[in-house]
């Protein structure tokens, strides 16, 4: 009588177990690969949103959201939105990222009230101002060495990892002013910026008629570089800080982009991509700038007015 088998040897198993492990091993790069694609695009339409609220206030006052004082400071909804705020650029868009309600946190009320406002705000993260390949819109430690001198100080504030071109060439700004009183005195010897090249810094008011090197060759604002050691300068402050390395970053020659690494680099523009970080033009195009791009051909795309030819096929 012949006898049927009906089960699989112990060989029989050891080899699916390992044809699945195989295919499993193929597919894991592959499902990788799509979701940093599918990351990739969210931190694109990220910088669209931002550089449309950007040229949406270029439109409106005729220059680019200020740069502000500097990381002591965050923004004043009773200041305006030219050299009298102290906030930098992210809080001068919140009207046109549709959230006037926090461009509106204090206004109107006495110091004390408007201290607690604006420690608030600090704490009021945006899905939009976060790379999804590096981290999420959450609260992240604040630096207490330094305490803000307009508003209280927490422990958490809301990040970027956007910043708006500075230019090439790094100005060392320090603190500013102590109070508003002596930010409004005509004597106060504020840090000559005359010689700025960017889009965005202390106390800037550059407008369209300022971009001599056309809006379509000149960076308007990108992805910033942040160190992974867990502590780093250019990241430690608010968001709605005014002019820092936080949320402006340099093209001075040499400091081409980069990935996420354990190196300094608060200046720096770069990401949590591995490849490239994406930049975004004057004029609203967005570019993907690959970290092997010409120091010199990124330092005079940072630069608005310096007359120097670029060529379209050098990023």
């Amino acid at each position: 009588m012949c006898m049927r088998r009906t089960g699989f040897t112990l060989i029989e198993v050891l080899v699916v177990i390992s044809i699945i492990g195989l295919l499993v091993a193929l597919l894991l790069p592959a499902v990788q690969a799509a979701r940093e694609a599918g990351r990739r695009t969210q931190c694109q339409n990220n910088l669209k949103q931002l550089s449309l609220a950007m040229l949406q206030h270029e439109t409106a006052h005729g220059r680019f959201p200020t740069g502000g004082w500097s990381f002591v400071w965050v923004g004043d909804p009773d200041r305006g939105t030219g050299r009298r705020q102290p906030g930098g650029w992210i809080y001068c868009i919140l009207p046109y990222l549709e959230r006037p309600d926090l461009a509106r946190l204090g206004q109107g009320l006495p110091e004390p009230q408007r201290r607690a406002a604006l420690a608030q705000l600090t704490q009021r993260s945006l899905e939009v101002m976060h790379c999804p390949s590096r981290r999420f819109a959450d609260l992240y430690p604040y630096d207490p060495t330094w305490v803000p001198r307009n508003c209280d100080l927490v422990p958490m504030v809301a990040k970027s990892d956007y910043a708006a071109n500075g230019g090439d060439l790094v100005i060392a700004s320090g603190l500013g002013p102590a109070s508003y009183a002596e930010a409004d005195d005509p004597a106060y010897p504020w840090v000559d910026f005359s010689k700025a090249t960017g889009i965005c810094y202390m106390r800037s008011e550059v407008g369209m008629k300022h971009i001599e090197d056309g809006k379509s060759y000149t960076y308007m604002l990108g992805e910033k570089y942040v160190n992974t050691t867990g502590f780093d300068l250019g990241d430690d402050q608010s968001m709605y800080t005014g002019y820092d390395v936080d949320t402006i970053r340099t093209c001075d020659f040499g400091l081409v982009p980069r990935p996420d690494s354990a190196a300094v680099g608060d200046l720096i523009f770069g990401s949590a991509h591995f490849d490239s970080c994406h930049m975004v033009m004057c004029d609203g195009s967005l570019r993907r700038i690959a970290y092997t791009i010409d120091a010199e051909v990124h330092r005079r795309l940072g630069n608005r007015r310096d007359l120097l030819p670029i060529d379209d096929r050098q990023f």
